[in-house]
């Protein structure tokens, strides 16, 4: 979503990157347990699995906590986590998907509807947002896995629907039902990605003015402080101009 590496970067101060690692490996760590627990706790033979770990990696998870997640899955007892979507709107009209990992999902959609209502949203039902994205596979390599026609034609080889390079990277998107299958290609091609993560790509996109930005900002925020929330996907962007002055605020 747009603005939102930048939004992060508004709100969290100095000595909050540890906070944030800390809350990220424990949401990726659930997700390792999930995925084994659903499947097979072989990443070769369990897509999902494979896709966690990968990600994970990618955060510089320590292989230790990557073990220990995917024991959990094998231990009898312990948590029973499901995968929950909730679709509703933010300030200004903005469409929104939050998905979740959780093992009470009437304290989760509590809580994401009281994010929502506190900064000008709603939580809406089941499908009334999910029309508005596309479900699709994201690849996204650093800059270091080669010039943008190396990662161009290794895309193309293996498979994916588009291409775009700048100066941060090179983000490959594919069909989500070749998503495991193109990543492996290009991961023989390129070597491993940074992420590869399947996601809800917005038709188009919203403009928000300085005001509902901020309430934006603060909802995203308290969205990603909650345990239960793996992903959240909007279709809000915010103009340079609009940017500039909370950066400066």
């Amino acid at each position: 979503m747009a603005g939102h590496s930048q939004f992060k970067n508004i709100m969290h101060r100095k000595g909050a990157a540890d906070v944030r690692r800390s809350k990220l490996f424990s949401k990726l760590a659930r997700e390792i347990t999930v995925a084994a627990k659903l499947g097979v706790p072989d990443p070769e033979m369990n897509a999902r699995l494979r896709l966690a770990i990968l990600n994970a990696r990618a955060e510089n998870m320590p292989k230790d906590n990557i073990e220990r997640a995917i024991k959990k899955a094998l231990g009898a007892g312990g948590e029973n986590y499901e995968a929950v979507r909730y679709e509703g709107y933010g300030p200004g009209g903005v469409a929104m998907i939050v998905e979740a990992l959780t093992d009470n999902r009437n304290r989760t959609a509590g809580a994401v509807r009281s994010y929502l209502s506190k900064n000008g949203g709603a939580l809406g039902e089941t499908g009334s947002v999910a029309f508005m994205f596309d479900r699709v596979g994201q690849i996204h390599y650093n800059p270091h896995a080669g010039s943008a026609d190396k990662v161009l034609e290794a895309a193309i080889e293996a498979g994916a629907d588009d291409v775009h390079s700048d100066e941060s990277g090179h983000v490959i998107m594919t069909s989500f039902a070749d998503l495991s299958e193109v990543s492996r290609k290009l991961e023989a091609a390129l070597g491993e990605a940074e992420t590869v993560k399947a996601v809800w790509k917005p038709q188009t996109t919203t403009s928000l003015d300085e005001e509902r930005a901020v309430l934006m900002m603060k909802l995203v925020a308290a969205l990603e402080d909650d345990d239960d929330v793996q992903e959240i996907y909007a279709n809000y962007e915010i103009s340079d101009t609009v940017m500039a002055n909370l950066t400066a605020a």
